[in-house]
């Protein structure tokens, strides 16, 4: 009997630290990713939150409803998106803005806000220089990827794009539409 109750602890314990391994890595990968930021800021250059890691903060992104800011991560590939939010589309670390800056995230984690958004409300975006740029939301539109690609020819150098798959509440990840924010320059910037 007591060999029973021995086991049954043992494996109560190894399904309750397998049911906490997802949150608790996650907790640890953003105070790795504000570390790095932190990092970012003070060197100017690139940062990578653990030694594997194949991306590094660019920027960080505050949204109307989120209580603190995001670290943007570079590149738009399933493993940063994993972490935060990926720029698809801008200047690297110490690099000026000479162009739109994209911005993708997975709709069910770090870009759920965006579903709570209204235009003219506004967006910030913080680069490595520590100056927090701030943006006003246009438009708010669904495309179909399938039909219809991100032209950043139609974009000038102080947009902001947010994109992220929709619907929101789908069941089924990964189909061709996605929800697009647009957002422009909304305060005097200083020179990039």
């Amino acid at each position: 009997m007591k060999n029973l109750w021995l086991m049954l602890v043992m494996t109560s314990s190894v399904v309750l630290v397998a049911g906490l391994w997802i949150p608790l890595k996650a907790i640890a990968a953003q105070e790795l990713l504000e570390l790095a930021w932190a990092n970012t800021e003070a060197t100017q250059s690139r940062s990578r939150p653990w030694p594997w890691a194949d991306t590094w903060p660019v920027a960080r992104l505050e949204l109307p409803g989120l209580s603190s800011p995001l670290v943007v991560l570079a590149g738009g590939h399933g493993e940063s998106l994993a972490f935060g939010p990926g720029q698809v589309a801008g200047p690297d670390v110490g690099q000026p803005l000479t162009s739109p800056v994209v911005i993708a995230g997975h709709r069910d984690t770090h870009f759920r806000a965006l579903q709570k958004l209204q235009a003219d409300e506004v967006i910030r975006l913080q680069f490595a220089d520590g100056i927090w740029r701030s943006f006003r939301i246009d438009q708010m539109k669904v495309v179909d990827s399938s039909k219809e690609q991100l032209d950043l020819s139609l974009y000038h150098r102080g947009s902001l794009v947010l994109v992220t798959c929709y619907p929101f509440d789908a069941l089924d990840a990964g189909g061709p539409l996605r929800f697009v924010v647009e957002a422009s320059r909304d305060l005097a910037w200083p020179a990039d």
